[in-house]
């Protein structure tokens, strides 16, 4: 079985419906899914946004919550991330917790999958090219 990092924009789509719910629940039946522990504070970052914004209610934001805490992620320690997620932001000048999960990919040798458009542009172009080898759209990691 592939295994893939994720992030917060691929695992919030678990529990709320939105574009590219479909897809994110399909790679999450077909591969094994890693991620650093940061995942579970920029999950509930997402779910405080979406209750500001007025798209979900502060029961469904909780129980969104609540069903991401039970989800089967293999959540992995950052500190032997550091140094890389550190090099690879300075490199790219974009922000260090984005960086820390393309850092967890080169560690494990696997891909990252983002719904994170603005991300994935950065590493399309200029310094970022050498890292866009490892991160996927979530409709390519769908397709593979």
């Amino acid at each position: 079985m592939k295994a893939y990092v994720i992030d917060a924009s691929i695992a919030v789509k678990w529990v709320v419906e939105e574009t590219g719910t479909l897809q994110a629940l399909s790679l999450r039946r077909q591969a094994r899914l890693i991620a650093p522990e940061l995942l579970v504070t920029e999950c509930a970052n997402v779910l405080w946004k979406k209750v500001r914004r007025n798209e979900l209610s502060k029961d469904e934001a909780v129980l969104a919550a609540g069903l991401l805490q039970h989800a089967e992620i293999e959540l992995l320690p950052t500190r032997s991330l550091l140094s890389a997620a550190t090099s690879i932001a300075i490199e790219l000048d974009h922000p260090a917790y984005d960086c820390v999960y393309i850092a967890l990919a080169v560690a494990n040798d696997c891909s990252f999958v983002t719904a994170d458009g603005r991300f994935l542009r950065r590493l399309g172009h200029g310094k970022g090219a050498a890292f866009r080898k490892r991160a996927l759209s979530l409709a390519e990691a769908v397709a593979r």
